[in-house]
């Protein structure tokens, strides 16, 4: 069935109404019908079946019938920082890290970032970003929405992540040198709850003083295997192991 996420919290009621874009896609793209059934997401992260009880012209309601009763969150808040690469490939990491469990996104402009940040389009992509997140994580059937921050300066990131429990960059550089164990380590150690932020640079990787800066600040080197990786393949990379830690491996 296909699942919308609301923008409000459960508070008992027993229905629902929706309206905007996701009226649109049940009533227009999906063709829903009276009696139809499908799933909705509280901000809260409570999931529950509901049946449609009515369409009018610009709204729907619902009646809920079930709540679902299986986390399907990752037991760890995953942050993942992107040194901002050129193209799409960020809203390929959007949409595949949501797919992956990922609950945080947090674009930086890194040194060897191509990309020239222009804050009159910040609004549009921000609202972009969100968008590819939400229908990600509609399709997976998450629980939770992930965040998407308007891009930080390298500054701004690492004044962030005090928040964060773990704190993670990874490094080519480490990784051709066959550093293999940090990570391993890390999440040997980690607790169910933790919030970890892990940092990608962009096209080219991190620089010597990005790296310096960002170890000055509590941030552990981390290698990613002996293959060096695309800037929007290694958060999947470090995405994909931490599900086989803490969900397949438990």
């Amino acid at each position: 069935m296909q699942r919308y996420f609301l923008n409000e919290t459960y508070n008992d009621q027993k229905s629902i109404s929706i309206s905007g874009d996701d009226f649109h896609h049940i009533s227009r793209v999906m063709r829903m019908k009276e009696d139809d059934m499908f799933w909705v997401v509280f901000k809260d992260g409570k999931a529950a079946t509901v049946k449609i009880s009515q369409i009018l012209d610009s709204f729907l309601e619902a009646d809920i019938i079930d709540f679902e009763n299986v986390d399907k969150e990752l037991p760890i808040f995953i942050a993942i920082a992107s040194g901002l690469p050129k193209g799409d490939k960020l809203e390929w990491i959007i949409q595949k890290g949501t797919e992956l469990g990922a609950s945080e996104f947090i674009p930086f402009i890194a040194t060897r970032s191509v990309v020239k940040w222009e804050s009159k389009k910040e609004s549009k992509k921000l609202e972009r970003w969100n968008k590819i997140a939400k229908e990600a994580a509609e399709q997976a059937h998450r629980q939770l929405l992930p965040v998407v921050h308007r891009p930080h300066t390298l500054n701004e990131m690492i004044q962030y992540s005090h928040q964060f429990d773990w704190k993670i960059v990874a490094y080519e550089e480490a990784a051709k040198e066959g550093e293999n164990s940090n990570l391993v380590r890390i999440l040997q150690s980690v607790k169910p709850k933790d919030k970890i932020l892990i940092v990608f640079g962009p096209e080219g990787g991190i620089t010597v003083p990005e790296k310096d800066q960002l170890t000055s600040h509590g941030f552990e080197i981390c290698g990613l295997g002996p293959r060096i990786l695309r800037t929007e393949t290694a958060p999947l990379y470090a995405l994909t192991a931490i599900s086989y830690q803490f969900e397949l491996m438990r």
